[in-house]
């Protein structure tokens, strides 16, 4: 391993990866953005988690040892901000199973949840658990709630919930334990497109209430 003095981790991660542990978690995209344009022949493969960035190498191309060296004196950089235009819009109708609960145990009313959760604007840190699942950073601190206790069989695909300091979306019928404010009928996740998945790392999102439009449908 590679401590580097700007508190950066790099450990070597198999034959032909090393993770970098980021000195704070809400950098992780400012890595990924420092060594995607470190890698100006596109030699390496580069996916963030919530405080590191995965990045894998072929050992044929590229000097581990040299790369692991470069890795740690690399900095964060801004990543590109997005425009008002590029900002995804997730239509939400408020109507998840866990909707009172979440009211129940931040203190809100039902409504003040709605009002805190489309108030926010979020970017996707990283994507995991499974194909298309965004882990959406930017909750309010009022909404923090743990998951359930045992999670659910099966989430329906384009539910929307809640857990820890993270909102996502369902891309598809799963296993579950975000507590579900609502569901989006956006589709998160299409096989047919050559690039599957709608939300993608530094992607921006913001909630719109759907709830009065389907009411009147």
């Amino acid at each position: 391993m590679t401590l580097a003095e700007n508190g950066l981790a790099v450990r070597r991660y198999g034959e032909r990866a090393f993770l970098v542990d980021c000195a704070n978690g809400h950098d992780a995209l400012g890595w990924l953005t420092a060594i995607d344009a470190y890698d100006t022949i596109g030699a390496l493969q580069s996916r963030p988690g919530a405080s590191t960035v995965l990045v894998e190498f072929d050992p044929a191309m590229t000097d581990a040892d040299e790369l692991q060296r470069a890795l740690g004196q690399l900095s964060p950089l801004a990543y590109d901000q997005p425009t008002t235009e590029s900002i995804i819009s997730v239509p939400v109708v408020y109507d998840g199973d866990d909707l009172s609960d979440v009211a129940s145990i931040t203190g809100l009313s039902v409504e003040d949840v709605l009002v805190a959760h489309t108030l926010g604007t979020y970017t996707v840190a990283f994507v995991g658990f499974s194909p298309g699942f965004a882990y959406l950073r930017g909750l309010n601190p009022g909404l923090v709630v743990s998951r359930l206790a045992s999670p659910r069989q099966r989430v329906p695909p384009g539910a929307v919930g809640i857990a820890d300091q993270w909102t996502g979306i369902y891309p598809r019928s799963s296993p579950g334990g975000w507590r579900l404010l609502g569901h989006t009928s956006l589709k998160i996740w299409d096989e047919q497109l050559s690039t599957p998945a709608l939300l993608r790392p530094g992607t921006v999102v913001r909630f719109v209430d759907a709830s009065s439009d389907a009411a009147d449908a």
